[in-house]
């Protein structure tokens, strides 16, 4: 498998500057007057003010993030300077994640340290200043939204996917992927031990059989519009043809993990963080040749096999179809059938499933579906402890939360170690065109 070259270092800078070359052909000293009026707070960004978002914030000590990053746009005297203020701490919030999940620096607190919804919550508190900054040289719209944009890309670690140069073939490539916490409206407090694992493990190196491993991770959104404007391919193009495994990961079901087996081309309809719910096909490019279904090439069996923690793990090969020529969905327990529209594949119709397919879709169409294992891993549900499980008199964390979470990190860790040893035998393996086989 080819491997990531020192050239990686660099990706993230050019692609910025390639973004942004629409906006900056904009003109930055517009006249205040002339300048599109702030916006308001998004759906997301008005949760901020309830008090568990705002003790989360207190109690990790990220709660001086925001009002920071306004105080330094503040003093930006032109449209460059923004930027660099963006850029520079949009970055500085998601290294400073990472550095508390793995226990460098200080704890800022007395929330866990592989909490992941301190970022989370200073991120909104960053964009929402942000849509709310009218600096006096004036901005446009495309402006604020390219900030915005790169704002959301580095605090989320999507800009800073490198690994090591040199070390020849010894050193393995693992890409992780995780989510924001979602369904906040059921339960403002709620964390996703995706996003968890992935400050866990960002630049972490795990030893594994076929010798170590390096991981990178990155974060997304759980809103429709970035995945419809193209946010998992533009982070992950430039990276799969130099890892030799990735995996998406996500909260799935309550006590188990799941693999994934098969990812389908639907949207199913459930709201977002922005309470936006979309319901229809995925919108990809080149549409003409979209498969409905794409599959895992994560070695499954092996994975299934082993004893990789306290949460069971299963072999997930379950869709919903609509049989060729029919017209009513139908659940299938072994996989679509040829021919089949998709309605859900084995992680379901949400942001998930879609990650998941576009993930394999990019592998498929960047001609790596034979040579480079990735997929889908659902985690457990990250529970309260008893007793803490009422939203609305509950505390924002607990000990049995914290051990969940915690041991739902380690099996992570551990499957990505069997995923890498068994990598290379390809009966642990399915290829992508057996899909709907």
């Amino acid at each position: 498998m080819s491997h990531l070259s020192c050239s990686r270092a660099r990706i993230g800078a050019g692609a910025l500057g390639l973004a942004l070359l629409a906006a900056l052909a904009a003109p930055a000293t517009a006249s205040a007057a002339g300048t599109p009026a702030a916006s308001a707070p998004t759906v997301e960004e008005q949760r901020l003010d309830r008090a568990a978002p705002q003790e989360i914030l207190r109690r990790s000590g990220f709660d001086a993030v925001a009002p920071e990053f306004a105080r330094a746009l503040g003093k930006a005297r032109s449209y460059a300077r923004a930027r660099a203020v963006v850029v520079g701490q949009g970055a500085a919030l998601w290294q400073r994640a990472v550095d508390r999940a793995q226990g460098r620096g200080p704890a800022g607190g007395d929330l866990s340290r592989d909490d992941d919804r301190p970022l989370y919550w200073a991120r909104l508190g960053m964009t929402r200043e942000l849509r709310g900054w009218e600096p006096s040289f004036g901005v446009s719209d495309v402006q604020r939204a390219a900030l915005l944009g790169e704002l959301e890309r580095n605090s989320r670690g999507q800009t800073a996917i490198r690994y090591p140069c040199g070390g020849g073939g010894a050193l393995k490539r693992v890409l992780v992927t995780g989510f924001d916490p979602f369904t906040l409206d059921r339960d403002v407090r709620i964390s996703n031990p995706s996003g968890a694992t992935a400050l866990t493990l960002d630049g972490t190196v795990i030893q594994t059989a076929e010798g170590p491993a390096r991981v990178e991770t990155a974060v997304f959104p759980v809103r429709w519009q970035d995945f419809t404007e193209g946010t998992v391919e533009r982070t992950l193009r430039p990276v799969l043809p130099k890892v030799d495994l990735f995996a998406t990961v996500s909260q799935g079901r309550v006590g188990r993990f799941d693999m994934e087996r098969t990812n389908g081309a639907w949207r199913g309809g459930f709201a977002d963080n922005e309470n936006i719910g979309v319901t229809g096909t995925i919108p990809v490019t080149d549409p003409a040749s979209q498969p409905q279904w794409t599959s895992t090439t994560l070695p499954y069996k092996a994975i299934v096999a082993a004893n990789t923690g306290r949460f069971p793990v299963y072999d997930n090969r379950a869709v919903t179809e609509i049989p060729a020529g029919g017209t009513t969905p139908v659940v299938r327990a072994d996989g679509p059938t040829a021919g089949s529209t998709a309605r859900a594949g084995g992680g379901g119709d949400y942001l998930s499933n879609e990650i998941a397919y576009r993930a394999t879709l990019l592998r498929d169409r960047l001609g790596l579906g034979d040579t480079l294992p990735g997929g889908h891993v659902h985690t457990p549900v990250l529970q309260f402890g008893t007793g803490n499980t009422d939203p609305a008199t509950g505390a924002v964390t607990d000990p049995e939360f914290v051990r969940n979470r915690l041991d739902i990190i380690a099996q992570v860790r551990s499957i990505l170690t069997v995923a890498v040893d068994a990598s290379s035998d390809s009966s642990g393996q399915v290829s992508a065109s057996s899909a709907g086989s």
